[in-house]
C-alpha cells in the first residue's frame, strides 16, 4: 500500500514537472505570428516603475522596524530609516528582517534607482 501511494506520487511529480517545463519552452520558443499586411508591434522597453520611498518603502519598515529604528528608538541615532540616505546605505542587509520577497524586490528597485 505505501509503495502504491509512493509510486503514484512520483508519477504525479514528474508529470507536473514535465508539463511545467514544456509550457516554459513553449512560451520561450513561441513567436507571434502577423499576416503580410500587417505590421510587426514594436516592442515598447517599458521603465520599470520609480518607488517612492515615502509612500512605499518608509510605511513597510515602520511596520517592521518601528520600535527601534524610528523617532525615539534605541539605535535611531545611528540608523534612522525614515531617511531614504540610509536604506541606500543598508542596502540588502536590511534582507535579515525583511521576508517577504515582494517586498525585497521593492527595496532592490529602490536601490537600483538614482
Amino acid at each position: 500500500m505505501r509503495l502504491g501511494v509512493l509510486l503514484l506520487a512520483l508519477v504525479c511529480l514528474l508529470t507536473c514537472y514535465g508539463c511545467g517545463r514544456t509550457q516554459a519552452v513553449t512560451r520561450v520558443t513561441s513567436a507571434p505570428v502577423t499576416s503580410s499586411s500587417e505590421k510587426p508591434m514594436a516592442k515598447s522597453a517599458a521603465a520599470p516603475a520609480k518607488v517612492d520611498f515615502s509612500t512605499q518603502i518608509k510605511p513597510m519598515l515602520q511596520a517592521k522596524c518601528q520600535p527601534c529604528h524610528f523617532s525615539g528608538g534605541t539605535v535611531y541615532a545611528k540608523m534612522p530609516f525614515d531617511r531614504p540616505e540610509t536604506i541606500k546605505t543598508m542596502g540588502t542587509k536590511l534582507f535579515t528582517r525583511i521576508k517577504d520577497e515582494n517586498q525585497r524586490q521593492l527595496i532592490r528597485d529602490f536601490l537600483a534607482q538614482d
